[in-house]
């Protein structure tokens, strides 16, 4: 009786001892920061804070959203692919900086494939062409025929020269035939500012950052750039439905940090991931925000990165897209 009480106290205290060492080898030692390449208010933002308050109370430790605005998520991406491999410097990673930008870009800082260790697909949203209360035309065929009316006059705002935004403009002006003005901007909250305030026309802004604006009836929403409607807006007819045939830009997130991040702890992190994206809350906020089709496997991520890559550099080469950087 004796021995067996004293095997089971040592098997207790060899687990107590143990549970402290299994957390250091799966999750951050410290306070995490999830960098942003946006600044506040705009889609990456705000998925970027409801995914890390849920991961603060499930790995309890501070979980930081950090804004470095500039370059359409670029000069976050570099920031990042910088720090120690620790877990504690995170990106919420974004079509641009992962997909886009390499295309543009001649001479990068880093590699979108090799510098990262994909961790989770957070969600993918449809963009929506949006305009503000003031403007008349409301369809994409009165869009099209100001565009016309007014060659080079319409403005169309982004988050930043070769954003996901801008791209999406890009490929609008071809298939339309149109010409319009590109004015770009630090992030999707400032433009939805001047959106709003009747600065600038229309924006094919992420449905995650214009959705509180449509909500409110400060920005009207003309039409969605998925293949599919988004469940959160079933009337907003898609660019297809709208006479573009195969018009499809979306806009995506996903958690990622520095590449040779421990394997341990890229898989917990994921695990955790998934679960906070199945959370009932979370995936009402998600859907209200246009946000589909998050979780799975790192790899399937990193697969995503790669075939988005493919998919957006053959899109700036047709479109004769030039930024400088």
């Amino acid at each position: 009786m004796q021995r067996r009480t004293f095997t089971a106290a040592t098997v207790a205290t060899a687990a107590t001892l143990a549970a402290p060492l299994l957390r250091a080898q799966t999750l951050p030692a410290g306070p995490v920061r999830i960098v942003v390449g946006f600044a506040p208010g705009g889609g990456t933002d705000i998925l970027a804070r409801v995914v890390g308050q849920k991961l603060a109370t499930m790995w309890n430790v501070t979980v930081l959203v950090e804004n470095k605005a500039g370059a359409s998520g670029v000069i976050a991406a570099d920031y990042v692919a910088k720090q120690p491999a620790d877990g504690n410097t995170l990106l919420m990673a974004h079509i641009n900086s992962h997909a886009i930008a390499p295309a543009l870009i001649a001479k990068m800082n880093y590699n979108a494939v090799t510098d990262f260790s994909p961790i989770a697909m957070v969600g993918i949203t449809p963009n929506l062409l949006i305009c503000n209360e003031k403007q008349t035309a409301r369809t994409v065929k009165d869009v099209v025929e100001l565009c016309k009316k007014n060659p080079g006059q319409i403005s169309f705002g982004s988050a930043g020269n070769g954003s996901a935004q801008h791209l999406a403009l890009e490929m609008f002006k071809l298939a339309a035939g149109i010409d319009a003005l590109h004015v770009p901007y630090k992030g999707s909250g400032p433009m939805l500012t001047d959106l709003i305030g009747g600065q600038i026309n229309f924006s094919f802004d992420t449905m995650t950052a214009a959705t509180p604006h449509v909500k409110s009836g400060k920005a009207i929403a003309i039409a969605q750039t998925r293949a599919k409607r988004a469940k959160s807006y079933p009337n907003v007819p898609t660019m297809i439905e709208a006479g573009f045939p195969g018009f499809e830009a979306t806009t995506w997130y996903g958690l990622v940090g520095p590449a040779k991040m421990p394997a341990a702890m890229v898989k917990r992190m994921n695990e955790d991931i998934n679960k906070v994206l199945l959370m009932p809350d979370v995936m009402e906020k998600f859907e209200q925000y246009g946000a589909e089709d998050g979780g799975g496997t790192p790899e399937k991520f990193a697969n995503f990165i790669q075939t988005e890559s493919v998919k957006w550099a053959k899109v700036v080469k047709e479109a004769g897209v030039k930024v400088e950087g």
